[in-house]
């Protein structure tokens, strides 16, 4: 008994069966349907590579809020070499909100040359070709972005020419910290000086031919420092054309969190414009001279994540590879014989030629093939 309720179960679980199999003998094998064949598993090896590719390659996620930090600091990491001696030049940042010169201690002030050596001008060149492209295609961000800390970094190489010359520019390099409000770093003739109402600059000491404030940006950014990231402004060099000459950027940060399978970290882009002009206050131009870089925060906080297809979805897309083709090779191969079968079909019946019919004298016809005659006797 029990081993008849065995047998029946077999035979419920093989009507089930949604793969029957056909005997060997059944199957008919042609040219056609071995050429589609390959074809078919050519296809199906170039798209199982291709999405293979894709599924190592990662891709940059954007996701958008509203930035609710307030509290905590700014930092500003600079690089600017400026053509003019140290002790005529001074750099701060005032605060928009508490109107208060903001401590700009960590600052170093470096004798430099301002020319560039072979080198270093190469390293300009590409630097500045780097933006370029930036500007035209703005998906290189997120390879830059994958990028961090696994290139060399961006920072200025050192000279590998002759120091022997007498420094003719100063370098103004570190960090700072500000609040999270609009600001205004400046560098301009003269130390800064405390003022009951805001700041001032001794410039007074300073003689007036001796103002060039042509100069050169290696490297401004905010936040943490990232290697390998690339800033709009890095690599940007100004030549004044008049000793009385105001160079202004206009920078708009935005908080930004970076998170890829290398690194994590609170930085910030900006977006800049620039503007440059000469001093002259009969002619009604109005200002300081000087390079003026007035930054204001965006309310939005940006969080940038790298990820990855996960596996399960590679899995099922290339079952959906795999099953599409055959699916559809075979319909193409069964649509193709099918139109083939009927083309000859009809050229066979057009090639048939009836024989001419034999009348009756009862006014019939026959259609039938004569037989042969006997000849022999």
């Amino acid at each position: 008994m029990r081993r008849l309720n065995r047998k029946k179960t077999l035979n419920l679980v093989k009507e089930l069966d949604a793969f029957p199999k056909v005997p060997d003998s059944y199957v008919e094998t042609s040219a056609s349907g071995g050429t589609v064949s390959l074809i078919a598993f050519t296809t199906m090896a170039l798209l199982t590579i291709m999405e293979f590719s894709v599924y190592q390659d990662t891709w940059m996620k954007y996701e958008y809020e509203v930035d609710k930090d307030f509290s905590s600091k700014l930092r500003i990491n600079i690089d600017i070499t400026v053509a003019m001696k140290c002790q005529y030049v001074g750099a701060d940042v005032l605060d928009l909100a508490e109107t208060m010169v903001a401590s700009a201690d960590g600052l170093v002030y470096e004798p430099a040359i301002f020319d560039l050596s072979p080198q270093q001008k190469e390293w300009q060149r590409m630097l500045q070709l780097i933006q370029s492209r930036l500007q035209e295609e703005h998906s290189l961000q997120d390879v830059i972005f994958k990028s961090a800390f696994k290139s060399v970094s961006t920072a200025l190489p050192p000279r590998e020419d002759d120091v022997s010359r007498s420094p003719d520019a100063c370098r103004i390099h570190g960090h700072l910290y500000v609040n999270k409000v609009a600001g205004n770093f400046h560098i301009t003739v003269g130390k800064a000086i405390p003022h009951p109402r805001g700041h001032a600059h001794l410039a007074a000491l300073v003689n007036h031919d001796s103002y060039n404030f042509s100069h050169r940006i290696d490297h401004l950014s905010f936040g943490e420092l990232v290697p390998a990231i690339i800033n709009p402004l890095d690599g940007t060099e100004k030549i004044a054309v008049d000793h009385n000459q105001m160079f202004q950027y206009f920078i708009t940060v935005v908080p930004t969190k970076l998170h890829t399978y290398k690194i994590s970290a609170d930085t910030h882009q900006f977006s800049v414009t620039e503007r440059e002009r000469i001093i002259n206050h009969a002619a009604g131009s109005h200002g300081v001279s000087g390079i003026f870089m007035k930054y204001d925060l965006s309310s939005l906080m940006v969080t940038v994540t790298e990820e990855h297809m996960p596996f399960w979805q590679f899995f099922v897309r290339l079952c959906g590879i795999v099953g599409g083709i055959f699916s559809t090779t075979g319909m193409l191969h069964g649509i193709g014989k099918f139109i083939v079968e009927i083309i000859c079909c009809r050229f066979r019946l057009g090639s048939y030629k009836p024989v001419n019919s034999v009348p009756f004298e009862d006014g019939h016809t026959d259609n039938h093939l004569p037989l042969l005659e006997n000849n022999t006797h």
